[in-house]
């Protein structure tokens, strides 16, 4: 907090912590889950990266579950690419086929109306 300019009493005092606390905080060593983050943010940048960026959330999350067998959520590379800013990148969008292919002649004479009575 000195780099800011602010003591660390004095921003203690204003957020109501103890300085003991904050120290405590501050030392402490990082903890499974962020550790667990970071390295799956450097698998999501190497696919994103050999996929030379086309890769969105879904297929990054594909990649590593059915290519590297790692158990994660969905929601946690969604996560997790915002976080460190990786985007893929949108599909092309596809236009309905107006092909002109001919409809086959009626061989058998097929009468689809319904009879009266």
């Amino acid at each position: 907090m000195t780099k800011e300019g602010l003591p660390v009493r004095t921003a203690c005092r204003i957020l109501e912590v103890s300085e003991s606390g904050f120290y405590e905080w501050r030392n402490r060593p990082p903890s499974e889950r962020s550790l667990r983050h970071a390295w799956l943010t450097q698998l999501i940048i190497e696919v994103h990266t050999a996929s030379h960026g086309t890769y969105g959330a879904r297929r990054v999350h594909a990649e590593l579950t059915l290519g590297h067998g790692i158990a994660v959520g969905h929601g946690r590379i969604e996560l997790l690419m915002r976080t460190a800013g990786v985007k893929g990148l949108p599909g092309n969008k596809r236009a309905r086929s107006k092909h002109q292919t001919p409809t086959a002649t009626d061989l058998v004479d097929r009468n689809f109306t319904r009879d009266k009575g």
